[in-house]
């Protein structure tokens, strides 16, 4: 046993408790021990009997004697006071209580679902590769079990990114390496581990104890409160038996007092007696003796009648009437009661006690889906007939201008790709349908897929109605009051709503925007409240106007004139610009594009005719879309036919607005561009001028 338990039998010689006998009534043992130590929280409890369990988890020492100080001190303490002091559990194997609301529970009501962490940090290795390193884990956790737990999801795919799994725990503590692909997020790996093992576990707290032979779920205070009033009993007692031990002694001691004031007569008595019982007779006649003195003279060394073992007996005799006189004021006190107690716990502290080994997050909330999702950067595609994927950005190669292009969508005979577009996986995603009804979800619920799969059905993932169509996409990271939503529609109607607007938005969807029967939504941006606006349609005109110019509006309403149409024109782009080092890049259906310096499009106020955006012919088609651009940029152009090719912006000419443009893509007979989007700009160490594409048709080309 360790030092410490000695002091859970302390004073058991002295009828500190009850004893009863044993299974078969051959010994007695104690009903309960007289421990000075709080053993039910120290050590805590886990048990399960008929109709009943209990599972009390293990304390700090010095977390619950400081606690119990506390409550000496203030009988009166609420157990929010108490906390303060003892603030949680202590395991003997460390790890990090994660969030406190179980903790409060188990304290305020005595049941509560503790979470308990592994502790880990990230290493980097010489060779760049991140270790999650594992140096604590939780409470009643087998180690062989949890590694053998982490290679089976490995082996299962269900953890794609660990590479291996080492276990380096020594005779200076435990240490469990978890080795990363390189292409890894450390910290999703280890919230998935955390998801998917043990790392993380939760504490059943439920504090059932006896009291007095009946069970009783207990909090915190409640269970200090019987711990001291044990400890009262214990020393009530033991201070009893003492004094009953001291008043023994001092009867005897007063006997030898009597013989040695009388010690001639007394030795002549029994001297002159034929045997001890006369003796003791004669001496408690002749002394006024009981029977017990006479005995303790009779029995009476001679060596203690010389004067020094004379003053030893009446030093001894002064020194136990002080004791007496002690031990009945502390039966009379329950003040002194309390302060032996006191001091007999402070006196376990400075010897035992140390500080936690379990670490407390107070403040962490329950961990989410999103904690489990590697922010990636994604390309998301939607086709005519509203088919979605997303798909990273890093899956696709970068070529020059001119270039055939890669697969990047299959799609069915009679569909094609519409929209593709750039945003994050943690950030949320804003459909906007030609009806101006507005939808939501999370990029990580649109399924991730290779460059050629379809996707899938967009219906279903937003509870979109059957004459409705998406044809705006906004990602959001947050939702807050310095940002807007700018809508236009086919019409040249424009509308300012405040993004907060859209931050509780039902599975049925919402109103965005009131329309006219035959208009519909056909873009909807985020803007900062003061950028520049412009409109591009169909035939090459662009309106260019303050944000300014257009008030902020409710949902519910219809917006305000943004362009001016010719009778045969359309809008199909609108651009938000917030930065003077922008460009619009311009492209057309036939797979012609260009750059132009923003400020070339002269600044008119909303409602205006606009300017000339390209050069619109039989050899360039239609314009398709209006894009702001930069040199770090790189531009993703994709056909009806589902070909991708992605280029760097830089390659693009920079040219007036009444201009043609330079080609962008080879197309084959009777495809068309179905759309474009910017991307950031990656370093590609196999860019080529040629490479080998995947086309419609199965075969292979050589560009």
């Amino acid at each position: 046993m360790a030092h410490i338990a000695i002091h859970m039998l302390r004073d058991i010689d002295k009828d500190t408790v009850d004893f009863q006998p044993n299974f078969d009534d051959s010994l007695k043992e104690p009903v309960v021990l007289p421990t000075v130590i709080p053993n039910l929280l120290l050590n805590g409890a886990s048990g399960i009997a008929v109709g009943m369990a209990t599972n009390i988890p293990p304390h700090n020492i010095r977390d619950v004697i400081n606690a119990l100080h506390a409550l000496i001190k203030n009988p009166e303490i609420t157990v929010e006071e108490l906390i303060k002091y003892c603030p949680a559990p202590d395991f003997p194997t460390g790890g990090i209580i994660y969030g406190y609301q179980g903790v409060r529970d188990t304290y305020l009501t005595g049941r509560g679902k503790i979470i308990i962490r592994a502790k880990a940090s990230f290493e980097e290795n010489r060779t760049g590769k991140t270790s999650i390193i594992v140096t604590e884990i939780p409470y009643q956790v087998n180690k062989a079990a949890l590694i053998e737990k982490i290679a089976d999801l490995v082996r299962n795919k269900v953890i794609d990114d660990i590479s291996d799994i080492r276990d380096e725990s020594d005779r200076d503590g435990l240490r469990i390496v978890i080795e990363l692909k390189r292409e890894a997020t450390p910290k999703v790996v280890l919230n998935n581990l955390y998801k998917h093992t043990n790392m993380q576990v939760t504490f059943g707290a439920n504090m059932l104890a006896l009291v007095k032979g009946r069970p009783k779920v207990l909090n915190l205070l409640q269970i200090m409160k019987h711990f001291l009033n044990h400890r009262v009993e214990v020393v009530v007692r033991r201070t009893q038996f003492e004094l009953t031990a001291a008043e023994k002694r001092a009867h005897i001691l007063e006997g030898f007092i009597i013989a040695l004031d009388n010690l001639d007569e007394v030795i002549a008595l029994i001297r002159a007696a034929k045997d001890p019982q006369t003796a003791s007779e004669q001496l408690q006649s002749r002394f006024n003796l009981t029977e017990i003195q006479a005995k303790a003279i009779l029995d009476l060394r001679l060596q203690r009648l010389t004067g020094l073992e004379r003053e030893k007996i009446q030093q001894e005799y002064r020194d136990i009437l002080q004791l007496i006189e002690k031990l009945k004021a502390i039966l009379a006190s329950k003040e002194l009661q309390m302060q032996i107690i006191y001091d007999e716990l402070k006196e376990i502290l400075d010897k035992y006690g140390d500080e936690r080994r379990t670490e407390i997050i107070p403040d962490s909330e329950d961990m989410s889906y999103e904690d489990l999702i590697a922010n990636e950067e994604m390309v998301v595609s939607i086709t005519h007939r509203g088919f979605i994927k997303s798909t990273l950005v890093s899956n696709y190669r970068r070529q020059n201008k001119g270039g055939r292009g890669i697969k990047g969508a299959s799609t069915y005979e009679d569909d094609f790709v519409e929209h593709v577009f750039q945003t994050s996986s943690h950030h949320y995603l804003l459909f906007f349908t030609n009806k101006g009804r507005c939808y939501r979800i999370k990029v990580w619920d649109i399924p991730e897929a290779s460059r050629q799969a379809k996707g899938r059905s967009l219906a279903n993932l937003i509870q979109i109605q059957n004459d409705e169509k998406v044809t705006a996409y906004c990602p959001v990271k947050n939702f807050d009051d310095n940002h807007y939503i700018m809508m236009a529609t086919k019409n040249g109607i424009v509308k300012k709503v405040e993004l907060n607007a859209f931050s509780n938005v039902r599975q049925s969807g919402i109103i965005a925007i009131n329309l006219d029967e035959n208009d519909e939504l056909i873009s909807a941006r985020l803007t900062d409240g003061a950028s520049d606006i412009i409109l591009g349609t169909n035939n090459g005109i662009a309106c260019r106007f303050r944000e300014t110019d257009v008030r902020s509006m409710g949902r519910s309403a219809m917006g305000v004139t943004g362009i001016n149409l010719d009778d045969n024109d359309y809008v199909n782009s609108m651009i938000v610009i917030n930065r003077n080092d922008v460009q619009v890049l311009v492209v057309s259906e036939n797979g012609y594009g260009k750059r132009t310096k923003f400020e070339d499009f002269r600044l008119t106020r909303r409602g205006a005719k606009g300017v000339i955006s390209m050069n619109v012919t039989e050899k360039t088609g239609k314009v398709v879309r209006l894009l702001t651009a930069s040199d770090l940029d790189d531009l993703i152009v994709i056909t009806q036919k589902g070909i991708l090719i992605r280029q760097p912006v830089s390659a693009i000419r920079t040219i007036g607005r009444n201009t043609q443009g330079v080609k962008l893509i080879r197309l084959d007979e009777g495809d068309r561009i179905a759309d474009v989007t910017i991307v950031m700009h990656e370093n590609d160490e196999n860019d080529e001028q040629g490479t080998e594409i995947i086309a419609d048709d199965g075969q292979e080309r050589l560009l």
